[in-house]
Formats: C-alpha cells, structure tokens, sequence
C-alpha cells in the first residue's frame, strides 16, 4: 500500500472513530454510535449494517451531488454475489482490499480536485454572510458540513465537524492554499467508510418493546438508493431530518412521489439487472468461428435491449409484470438489426420495434441478450437456459452438476447420429446422478432451441428439424412464446419478483413464507405494478424493523461466524 494510501486510509478511520462509530470490541452489527441529530441520545443508536456502494451507486452519488461533468476514473472492485442471492445482499459482507482502497483514494483525489477547480469552486463554496466571493478561513467548515451531510447521507457530528475543517486548515501553514485544504478534506471524505458504504442505524423502536428500528437518516437512504439507486438528495435529508419518514402516512407520500419520479426508472432498471445476473454480460464471449457475425457492437447492446423492454414495459406504460414474459414490444439498434434480421430506420441510437403476431420472439425469453448469456460460446445450452428460468424468474435453487460428469456427448455438435441437442441430451436425462437436475430444466429449456447460441433464430440444427416442445411442473407448452404464458401463469414467478424486491431493498434474503405470500397477494391484488410493489416494499414497517444481535452468547457467536 503507498503512503498516501495509508495516510488517507488513517483519516477515513480517525473521521468514523470521531463520529463513535467504531469501539474497540463491539461487532459492527451492534457497535453504539453517536446520533447526528441529538447527540445526547448516542447510547440509543447502534449500527445495524454497512452495505458497500455498487460502482453504479458510486457513480451516481458522485454525480448527483457535484454535477454529471465531474469525471469518475478507476477501477471498482466487484461485489461478490452470494449463492441464489441478489449482489444487494453481497453488499453487506462486501470488503475493500488495500489494492481497491488505493483506487478509492485516486478518484478520491481526481473529484476532490474537479470540485474545487477554480471554473467550478464558486457553486460548492459555502461562506458566511458578507463574505464576498473570497475564499476565507471562515468558509471552510459551511462548505464541508453541506458536502459531508450530502456525501455521508446525514449531519455531520460535532467531532467530525471538527475533524474535516481541523484537517483543511492545518494545510495552511505547510504553504499550501485553502483550495488546497478543502482539497485534502474532501478526498478524506470520499475515502471514508461513510460514504462508500451505506451505513445503517437503529434506536429502539417505540412501537415494538425490545426491537429496533432505523433511524431517519437510514430510512432515506434506503428510501433512495431502493427507488433511484443514488444517494438522498436534500430534500429527502431535510425529511429526514424534520422525522417525516417515521410517519406512515407521510412515508408513504414520499415514496409516491419518488415511483412518480422519472428517476424510479434508474431504480428498475439497478433492480432487474441484479435480479437477472447482469454482470455476466462482462464476461459474454461467442466462438468467432461459429459465430462470425458476433461483435462487441451486439454484445454491448444485448444488455441495454433489455432494460429497455423491461421499464418501457413496467415504468413507462406501467404494464402487468406477467405480461413482460409474452409481449411482442422491444428496442432495436442498427447491430441487433442485423443479429435478428429486421430492419431498423436509425443508423445511430434506439427506435421501438414490434414483432409480428405469432412470432416466437415474445418476452425477454425471446430476446436475444437472455439467449445468449445462457449458452456455450460455441453452442446453445437446454439445460443453462432451463436453469436461467428456474433461478432467476421462479426462485428456485437448482444444484450444481456432479464434477464427474461426462458431457463429451452433450457437446459434440457434429455427431450426426445424434444431430440436435435434445437427442445429446438423452443421455443425461437416461442418467440417475443426472436425471434429478435435468427433468426440471431441460424441459424448459429445450423450448427454446429455436435460438442458436447467440439468439438468432434457426428451424434446424445439422439439418434435422428442431422439436421446441417441452413442459413446466405439468404443463406442456411449445417455443419461447409457449414458456411465456405458461410463466405468466405461474405465481411462482410473481412470488419471485416479490421476494427479489424486498431482498434489494433491505439487502438480505427473507425467509418469512408469510410474509412474502402477503406481499405477493398485494401485488396480485394491485394488477401485477411494479410501481405498487416497491412502493409497498418500502413502506412496509417491517422493511425498517431490525431484530437486536446479543453481543454474548450462543446467537452472537453463530452471527459472528
């Protein structure tokens, strides 16, 4: 780690140890820390969890709080994504290594320079009354208490305060200018474990005898970081701050507005691509000689095809969530105009498109970004996609294959004994160790064999006529637009988004059966709107209700572990 690295590594902590929020012994899970708002309550709030910003996230926090022009250059670290969980939920357990934080501290440094570049200083300068335009002594702690509440998602304390303005001055007599000072304060803040993670707390709940509840601050940005995927903004800290949030009604008026927002649609779209593995696009690579006509035009535009059909869908015509497995409206762009042979007016950006009646392009089932993230780079794969639509759309857990497995049959694609995929398949499905995991994706899979390993339609394989047929817990159906009215059908897809939404914005899974089934006739009983259900989602009294971890015992040794 270089110097300056530790140097801004120890400021971040020394910031956070002035706030209290770390004491020696305490579990973060339940280390009191001092309330911004009322310090004299400090023994009565606890941190409950810290969730590491998405670079997303980061990104739009940055440019929500100092302008889309200021630059973010680095590399993030990936959050892992635990087993048949949501990357919101790896969050909570995500860490940052000496080699991320010296990144952190780069573009730390790279924004704190942008911002207070004498062209852009003026709109981020907060001065006394009577100050004029010069930057005094006296303009240096204003300026940070309105940043650092903006960057930490809350008030600044009295020690941090102090902390962050002591910081900037002390650079003064070393010859250095205020610009310089500030500088310094900022990309100290940047580094801090307040603003890369969203730090949550809670005061014992008022309502509920021996539970606990978030405070205000962490209701908004949970509120914001669900619903816009950024940080609150000041009108939502002032909420905040008056204790509006802790009032169901005016809860509840503040996130209608909020899915009233155009900015929900930057929330759906953070939502569906954890929801549905997006990060695997990163790593997307097709076999050049199968498939020639694969480039990194396509491969980019696959992800954003769907996100488009997905909030043009359920954001902006506010259509049934069941409905985005059949419909026959997506986006196009000059390259995947070519993948899916239709033609397209626009040699530059997006225009709507919609497929012909009968098609069995129908849903995201049939779209081409789904197709081929769930294949082999140089073959389709039953039994990936089959699995993809047990996972991600119903919840449903599939195990891994065993590591003996021979698929010397399944991926030989030029045996013409056994020219198509559900002919190779008989073997596993003929196999005990194998047959278990196959009856219940590759069924469902085989559907969709009409779509070659990177979504372009065919009829045959090796020149023998393709059968679609297949089945989902009973029901027999053919083609992607079969699997779609059948998953349209099946409450366990309803159940999943359901559970999915609720998981993103408290960052864990829920295991409450109950709960889930309520949540899910809420949404049945509200038309199937994704609007409704992240609005009940974040006005539930339950999604701020927090169960205390003892710091002793048998239950704190298990969560330790």
């Amino acid at each position: 780690m270089t110097r300056r690295v530790l140097h801004a590594l120890i400021l971040a902590v020394a910031g956070m140890a002035a706030a209290g929020s770390i004491r020696a012994g305490f579990p973060v899970d339940a280390a009191p820390v001092a309330r911004a708002a009322d310090p004299a309550s400090a023994s009565d709030l606890r941190i409950i969890g810290m969730r590491r910003l998405t670079e997303a996230q980061y990104r739009n926090s940055i440019a929500d709080i100092f302008g889309t022009d200021i630059r973010v250059s680095g590399r993030f670290e990936p959050i892992v994504r635990p087993a048949h969980e949501l990357i919101a939920s790896g969050a909570r357990a995500a860490s940052i290594s000496p080699a991320g934080l010296e990144q952190f501290d780069a573009m730390a440094r790279q924004i704190a320079a942008q911002v207070f570049d004498p062209a852009r200083r003026a709109q981020f300068v907060t001065c006394p009354a009577g100050a004029g335009e010069a930057l005094t002594a006296g303009c240096i702690r204003p300026t940070l208490d309105r940043l650092g509440r903006l960057l930490f998602r809350r008030p600044l304390t009295p020690d941090e305060s102090a902390f962050y303005a002591s910081l900037a001055e002390r650079t003064v007599p070393t010859g250095a200018s205020l610009e310089k000072g500030l500088e310094l304060a900022l990309a100290s803040m940047l580094v801090s474990p307040h603003f890369l993670y969203v730090v949550e707390r809670a005061e014992p709940d008022p309502a509920a005898l021996g539970r606990l509840s978030l405070d205000d601050y962490s209701r908004a940005a949970r509120l914001s970081y669900t619903l816009w995927n950024t940080t609150p903004n000041a009108a939502l800290l002032d909420a905040a701050a008056a204790g509006r949030l802790r009032d169901p009604a005016l809860l509840r008026s503040t996130a209608e507005r909020m899915v009233a927002s155009p900015r929900f649609e930057n929330g759906v779209r953070a939502f569906f691509a954890d929801m549905l593995l997006f990060e695997r696009f990163d790593e997307l690579a097709k076999d050049p000689v199968v498939f020639p006509y694969f480039n990194q035009a396509i491969a980019q535009a696959l992800p954003e095809q769907m996100l488009r059909t997905i909030t043009d869908h359920l954001v902006t015509r506010d259509g049934d969530y069941r409905d985005l497995f059949t419909t026959r409206r997506t986006w196009m762009n000059r390259p995947l105009g070519a993948l899916y042979q239709v033609p397209v007016s626009r040699s530059q950006g997006w225009v709507p498109y919609e497929f012909p009646e009968g098609s069995d392009r129908a849903g995201l089932l049939g779209q081409a970004g789904f197709l081929a993230m769930y294949s082999h780079s140089g073959r389709s794969s039953p039994t990936l996609r089959g699995r993809a639509v047990r996972e991600l759309l119903m919840c449903q857990p599939v195990p891994n294959p065993p590591g003996n497995v021979n698929f010397t049959a399944v991926q030989d694609t030029t045996n013409r004994a056994m020219p198509t995929a559900r002919i190779r398949l008989t073997a596993h499905n003929t196999d005990p160790v194998c047959s278990g995991c196959h009856a219940i994706t590759d069924p469902i899979g085989l559907t969709l064999e009409r779509f070659d390993g990177i979504g372009s339609l065919r009829a045959v394989e090796n020149g023998a006529p393709i059968d679609a047929t297949g089945s989902m817990d009973g029901t027999v159906f053919e083609g992607a637009a079969g699997l779609g009215r059948a998953l349209a059908a099946s409450r366990d897809t309803t159940t999943c988004v359901a559970s999915r939404a609720l998981e993103y914005a408290i960052g864990k899974p829920v295991e409450d059966a109950t709960r889930i089934d309520g949540l899910t006739d809420r949404f049945s009983a509200q038309n199937f709107r994704i609007r409704q259900l992240f609005l009940d989602v974040v006005t539930m009294p339950e999604a701020y209700a927090v169960q205390p971890v003892p710091l002793s015992g048998p239950a704190a040794r298990t969560r330790r572990r």
